[in-house]
């Protein structure tokens, strides 16, 4: 490694060390807003797509929540063998801990996960991948911990393939600014770009919102624990 790239490389990892520190603010301020804020969605249609996300998992299996929030789906949650919810911000943490059942919280961050190769039967996510700051680091993270073979299941709002996209990219500014918050990510397309392969993508809400499946592919000639 040249000089000049440990320069870009330290630059890097100290810019998003910052984002990240800047991220649990933003969720810290908003943790005690959120559920409020999210109670008309759930009634009318989120709760419902957080179910039939949570129903692809496999069951008696070690799962990873990415982004837990304040434990919206605590309640989906199927029967396992080892559940962990991570999630960035301390105050969500508060709340959720109130709805936990058997599961683990952890405080994390999705681009540098505190768990070891292979460690997962599955993972998911449900509205999280807008706004992490690196959501190849991400997936990259995700692809570690999770066994070959095994399941990443993403409920996530993206940029629509239709003239309403146009708005998406135009908002995305906004709330980019205001919360770091993606509206026009094509996670799928991310979730390939960074070795996953995809299985299937479910458009909801006339493909503002995708259900994603994705397999874990490691290459054979890797050591993996």
């Amino acid at each position: 490694m040249t000089a000049i790239t440990r320069l870009n490389y330290f630059a890097f990892s100290a810019s998003l060390r910052l984002w990240v520190k800047m991220l649990a603010m933003i969720y810290d301020k908003l943790a005690k807003f959120y559920d409020a804020a999210f109670a008309p969605f759930e009634r009318r249609f989120l709760s419902k797509w957080r179910a039939e996300t949570l129903a692809l998992l496999p069951r008696n299996a070690s799962i990873l929540e990415l982004g837990a929030g304040t434990g919206a789906n605590f309640q989906f949650y199927p029967k396992c063998k080892r559940a962990v919810s991570s999630e960035i911000s301390s105050k969500m943490i508060e709340i959720a801990k109130k709805k936990v059942n058997s599961n683990l919280l952890v405080q994390a961050d999705a681009q540098s996960l505190p768990f070891g190769e292979n460690e997962f039967d599955a993972a998911f996510a449900t509205l999280v991948f807008c706004s992490i700051p690196d959501p190849e680091l991400a997936f990259a993270e995700l692809n570690r911990v999770i066994k070959p073979g095994g399941r990443l299941i993403l409920l996530e709002h993206v940029r629509p393939p239709n003239p309403v996209g146009y708005f998406f990219d135009v908002f995305s500014v906004l709330t980019v600014r205001l919360i770091e918050d993606h509206f026009n990510r094509d996670t799928a397309k991310l979730a390939v770009k960074s070795g996953l392969k995809l299985i299937e993508v479910r458009p909801k809400a006339r493909g503002a919102v995708n259900l994603i499946v994705c397999e874990v592919i490691k290459p054979a000639n890797e050591n993996w624990a």
